[in-house]
């Protein structure tokens, strides 16, 4: 997809986030002016106009349909967007496309209660689908063209363990095809784990694959038996997403960062004595669009128990 059939997919789904000097004034000195693009744990990207100048007024928190309109001026391009009875007018020379990936195996958001280790499962499974959608396979390794496959696998999809509040859950389509590459994925990672009675449940679920059975195979995946595969699956994220760097917060949030992971790993150390498996967990705000969360470092602790597997968060101040 070219940056111009991006911009016309944004404009299209009503999105023109824009990132204006404060002052939000037409000018004439041309500068490089960001457009988001796609943003969550994964990635920050923008579409950025080069040397670009404006006219009009931009409405930073308008919310509704868009009328655009494309044009030349000699040697520059034209963008116009209307916003209601608002209109901002783009000159620039070029657009184009600047990605920021991130790692994201360790990010968290305990949004929904109960069975928190598969939901952020879920949850990085799923931004990772948006990266690979939106993006293309250009911006994920190899392990992660894989693990995409899992967002198309209903028992462990948003359909059976959303992370986010129903009201924000986005549903897609799920071809058979990545459905079925998706189980070759899950199957793999129960042999890895030893775990061979959830490797014939996997084929029975390739063979009968009726929302009856989806409910079942979900409800299974959070029994103590089938822990080893919840953890080997973690890891495996942990591991393909430790090749992107993590965000940097300036000299002071990352000092503050760095003590409380200090404080984080030593409870670790404490907890993993008595048996449990612990995941250290970040929140993060996005570094170049200033977003509402806060940064916050938590301990995800899974045990083994009689029937399910019994998780708890700790966050560490």
């Amino acid at each position: 997809m070219t940056t111009y059939e991006m911009l016309q997919e944004l404009l299209a789904q009503n999105e023109f986030e824009l990132l204006l000097p404060k002052e939000c004034a037409s000018n004439t000195t041309e500068q490089d002016l960001r457009l988001v693009y796609q943003m969550n744990d994964t990635i920050e990207s923008f579409l950025v106009f080069r040397e670009a100048v404006w006219t009009g007024i931009y409405k930073e928190d308008y919310e509704g349909e868009l009328e655009a309109s494309y044009g030349r001026d000699n040697d520059r391009y034209v963008l116009g967007v209307r916003q209601g009875d608002s209109v901002i007018t783009l000159f620039y020379r070029k657009l184009e496309l600047e990605v920021n990936l991130y790692n994201y195996g360790e990010i968290a958001h305990f949004w929904v209660p109960r069975y928190e280790n598969l939901r952020q499962l879920e949850f990085r499974i799923a931004v990772l689908w948006d990266k690979y959608t939106y993006l293309g396979e250009a911006y994920c390794s190899e392990g992660e063209k894989r693990l995409v496959h899992l967002a198309d696998v209903p028992a462990l999809n948003f359909c059976s363990y959303c992370a986010a509040p129903e009201q924000y859950m986005v549903p897609h389509e799920m071809p058979k095809e990545s459905f079925l590459q998706g189980l070759d994925v899950m199957e793999e990672l129960a042999h890895k784990a030893g775990d061979f009675l959830l490797v014939w449940m996997i084929q029975f679920y390739r063979r009968h694959s009726s929302p009856l059975v989806t409910k079942w195979m979900a409800h299974i995946l959070h029994h103590s038996i089938h822990f080893g595969f919840v953890k080997v699956l973690t890891e495996t994220i942990k591991k393909e997403t430790a090749i992107y760097p993590r965000r940097s917060f300036g000299e002071r949030g990352d000092a503050r960062l760095a003590r409380c992971l200090e404080k984080a790993r030593a409870r670790k150390k404490e907890l993993e004595a008595s048996g449990a498996y612990v995941e250290i967990v970040r929140q993060e705000p996005f570094t170049i669009v200033r977003d509402q969360l806060d940064l916050k470092v938590y301990l995800l602790i899974s045990r083994r128990g009689m029937v399910n597997q019994k998780v708890r968060v700790e966050e560490i101040y």
